[in-house]
């Protein structure tokens, strides 16, 4: 007969025994927490609520405003006709936004590309860096009132190259120079540890510099959003083509239709904030995935 082994005293109890099917089933619920989704509506809420009471009211003393001082529309159109006007002229609204957006989207996609190409050659060559630095000072300072006439010129006055042209110069400066700026972040103790490591320098790229450099190429990117759009927009009052907004709103102006006018630059508005939330978007949905 053999003897129990002895049972110490100072020892831990056993842990409980877990049940497979409600592991499985997923009732098993210790030590996890479940989605507050009442939280995340309060968020929401905390977030839009603000800005759109803000709006209401400003919106309502503009109104009460020019009516009670009698305001003449030529110099300030009441709310209540740039809304009638904006639902009566709802689908000419709509189709000069979209060809203002396409023309800006498109600028948008080509600065960039071509911010972060450059970026990348000037953060890695000395001198390409000293080439580029005068060249994109100057780019930055042209004006779009001078441009303007000069590519409508070159390309043709039917033609919307020389309106993507311009986006596409006003998005490049602000990528260029945030992301370049971000290219340059990286701690030089980072790079001594992925050294340390072995790394090569495409893993040094990727796992170091490009997550350093993307809050900075976002910045870029969202700034040149607006520029893009308010770029297209402006080149539009230059001539070319008419069926955007510059020109919509230049017509209307013309004809002494402001209330029109101002429908056709909320357009506008409701278009650069359109690109701000896209640009906002991708930036959270990269963010998610470094």
């Amino acid at each position: 007969m053999t003897d129990a082994p002895p049972v110490r005293v100072d020892q831990a109890p056993p842990a409980p025994s877990r049940d497979p099917e409600l592991a499985v089933t997923g009732l098993e619920t210790r030590g996890t927490r479940a989605p507050r989704p009442a939280g995340a509506f309060r968020r929401f809420v905390a977030l839009v609520v603000p800005p759109v009471a803000l709006f209401i009211v400003l919106v309502l003393l503009v109104e009460l405003i020019v009516v009670a001082a009698g305001i003449p529309p030529f110099v300030l159109a009441s709310p209540s006709a740039i809304w009638a006007q904006l639902v009566q002229y709802a689908p000419q609204v709509l189709a000069a936004t979209l060809v203002t957006g396409v023309n800006a989207l498109i600028g948008l996609a080509i600065g960039a590309v071509l911010g972060v190409v450059l970026a990348i050659l000037a953060s890695s060559v000395r001198s390409i860096d000293g080439m580029l630095a005068p060249v994109v000072a100057a780019v930055a300072v042209v004006p779009i009132v001078a441009l303007a006439p000069v590519l409508y010129t070159m390309f043709g006055s039917t033609s919307e190259v020389a309106r993507i042209m311009i986006a596409s110069l006003a998005a490049f400066v602000p990528v260029f120079l945030n992301t370049l700026r971000g290219l340059r972040q990286v701690r030089p103790v980072h790079r001594d540890l992925m050294r340390a490591y072995a790394a090569s320098s495409r893993q040094q790229t990727v796992f170091v510099t490009i997550p350093s450099a993307l809050p900075h190429f976002f910045t870029g990117l969202r700034i040149a959003s607006s520029l893009a759009v308010i770029s297209a927009l402006v080149a539009e009052y230059f001539g070319g083509p008419r069926e955007g907004l510059g020109s919509a709103i230049t017509t209307a102006a013309a004809s002494s239709a402001y209330a029109r006018a101002w429908a056709f630059v909320i357009g506008a508005i409701l278009l650069g904030l359109v690109f701000f939330a896209l640009t906002s978007l991708i930036e959270r949905i990269a963010s998610r995935h470094r």
